[in-house]
């Protein structure tokens, strides 16, 4: 199976990107499920239904979120009557929505996207993200109910993504970290067949403060004083994700590459 999973969208320039390029990627990379973070989408902080909406047509399969899943109120609504849009499985007892699905595709197959988040450095509190995990991975077996297990860990910290990459591994077939929008450079297939990549990076302009324009987030850095509000920043987009390729038999990664196209950064991918 050939998975592609795009880091956060941010703003409107990442929604354009992916709009822009997604459609083709598809065609050309023969992709068989896309995820899509899209928890910064709308002004940066929050993804309104239309916004949603926008990302499905660009041939998203499944839309994640994020600590920022709520912050467009609309969607406190929306994400019931959209089974394709993913909150954190540990974002909140009485939060609205779901953080796991199975989704079927073409050829009967079934692909398990779950999220979680981390407790590291975040600004609240969060349950254990690898408690929350477990009964998932239990009842979803790789290679069983599901041909394919994709974890997206969202958080802060290196170290609580790579143990949660090491805590899925023989169980997942991939785990994939977003949050901090810079694409890390340690794609892996660890020893039980997990793909592992510790962010996936941002949809975005990286001229940037992680996707914000620059003015006023230096302006605080350097003053302690802030202006104005932050915007995401427009200019040049580059698509940053992970392509992950698994064996259809056992559900186990057999290929992982970061993917970066367009943009300010290096080019790479598949």
């Amino acid at each position: 199976m050939k998975i592609l999973f795009l880091g956060d969208v941010m703003g409107r320039a990442g929604r354009a990107a992916v709009a822009e390029t997604l459609p083709g990627l598809r065609t050309e990379w023969k992709l068989d499920f896309v995820i899509v973070n899209g928890e910064n989408a709308t002004a940066g902080a929050g993804l309104s239904p239309e916004h949603a909406d926008a990302l499905f047509g660009a041939g998203a399969d499944c839309v994640t979120l994020g600590d920022h899943a709520f912050d467009a109120k609309a969607m406190l609504g929306h994400v019931d009557a959209e089974p394709r849009i993913l909150r954190p499985l540990n974002f909140a007892k009485a939060a609205p929505g779901r953080g796991a699905r199975l989704f079927e595709i073409a050829g009967g197959r079934r692909v398990l996207v779950a999220q979680v988040l981390g407790q590291v450095f975040m600004k609240r509190p969060f349950d254990d993200p690898f408690s929350a995990i477990e009964p998932v991975l239990k009842t979803h077996p790789r290679g069983g109910q599901a041909d394919a297990v994709i974890v997206e860990m969202h958080c802060e910290a290196t170290s609580e993504k790579m143990a949660m990459g090491h805590w899925c591994d023989g169980r997942a077939s991939a785990v994939i970290g977003t949050h901090t929008h810079i694409p890390t450079a340690d794609t892996q297939i660890l020893p039980g067949g997990t793909a592992f990549h510790g962010d996936a990076g941002m949809c975005g302009d990286y001229n940037s403060v992680i996707g914000m324009a620059k003015d006023e987030p230096m302006r605080r850095f350097v003053t302690g004083m802030g202006k104005g509000r932050f915007e995401p920043a427009m200019g040049d987009v580059t698509l940053s994700g992970t392509y992950i390729e698994t064996d259809d038999r056992t559900g186990a990664a057999t290929r992982i590459e970061m993917v970066r196209l367009g943009g300010r950064l290096p080019q790479a991918g598949p």
